[in-house]
């Protein structure tokens, strides 16, 4: 099994093999939150226009997501962790769910139709996704792991270092917990939170974005009736 290291919108254009898309601030430990609350699917889209018009035509969507980090009108959900974490267990209760993000979405369609399979990853997914890709037969021969950085354009440690993390759990390779935790907390990635001066940036959202291994499924994006959706497996 070839490991492929990617990053940013780009790196998702040239994804092959079984492709990793990681977001870890904010969107993909947003999704797996959506299912946990009982979502039955989630749509991905590239701009709110699409959301908002595929709202007008079904009373069970629910939108989510950002623009540059920040709520978009109209939408019912931001991209934060612990704004979802405070919801009801029911709260989506077989709902579907529609989400646009500037980074970890974006960079999921563009992988779709490159690769042959496309797992959204983060570090509360990461355990289920390395039993997932190494309990299959045969081993895929290319995994290609996308960290997709600060609005897709710029590196960022927490994509790069569950990248590392997952690297570790697929083939042994070393990884140093605290090590990444101490870069990617002081890094102005997470300080941007913590300093807590913007009502769309929690400070108790990468809490949640870096406890690892939280659930026991992966989520897989692919095409369905012309839009890109997210279904949830058992890993």
């Amino acid at each position: 099994m070839k490991i492929i290291r990617e990053s940013l919108a780009e790196g998702a254009k040239r994804s092959q093999g079984v492709a990793i898309v990681i977001d870890v601030f904010r969107a993909f430990t947003s999704t797996p939150l959506f299912f946990h609350l009982g979502a039955q699917k989630v749509i991905f889209v590239y701009n709110p226009d699409e959301a908002l018009s595929l709202k007008s035509n079904h009373d069970d969507i629910v939108l989510a997501g950002e623009v540059d980090e920040q709520l978009i009108p109209g939408f019912d959900l931001g991209n934060s962790p612990s704004e979802l974490i405070k919801k009801p267990k029911d709260f989506l209760e077989g709902k579907i769910v529609v989400q646009r993000t500037t980074s970890g979405v974006k960079g999921v369609l563009g992988a779709v139709g490159q690769a042959e399979v496309v797992i959204l990853g983060s570090y509360v997914m990461a355990k289920a996704i390395s039993r997932y890709i190494l309990s299959q037969n045969p081993l895929p021969e290319v995994v290609t792991m996308v960290a997709m950085g600060s609005r897709a354009i710029a590196r960022a440690p927490e994509d790069e270092g569950c990248a590392d993390y997952l690297e570790h759990l697929l083939t042994g390779s070393q990884y140093n917990h605290l090590e990444t935790l101490r870069n990617i907390i002081f890094d102005e990635a997470a300080q941007k939170f913590i300093r807590g001066d913007k009502i769309y940036l929690p400070r108790e959202d990468p809490l949640f974005c870096l406890q690892r291994d939280l659930f026991d499924f992966v989520l897989i994006a692919g095409e369905e009736n012309g839009l890109v959706t997210v279904i949830c497996r058992k890993s």
